[in-house]
């Protein structure tokens, strides 16, 4: 049998940084934090369709339902309020 590193345990997980895009080409995306199950709190509420968070600031951006702009991508409104993430 061989001993795996200390650092490939499954619950090693990085921490959530203070602002975190679901969007690849954002400089505020973190492919290893997506490689665990990453859940919101907005004001007291699980929330499964945010795009993007702001801890420090308190806001979230989500999806204006089904407008995209000309690119094809969905127009997003920022909401203020408090803001928890956490590992699920």
């Amino acid at each position: 049998m061989t001993d795996l590193p200390s650092t490939a345990e499954p619950s090693a997980r990085p921490p959530l940084p203070d602002r975190l895009s679901t969007d690849p080409r954002s400089p505020h995306h973190v492919a290893a934090v997506f490689e665990h199950d990453v859940g919101i709190r907005f004001n007291g509420k699980e929330r499964f369709d945010v795009d993007e968070y702001c801890l420090s600031e308190g806001w979230i951006r989500v999806a204006a339902g089904k407008a995209v702009d000309r690119k094809g991508r969905p127009l997003t409104i920022k909401l203020k309020g408090r803001v928890e993430a956490f590992y699920r």
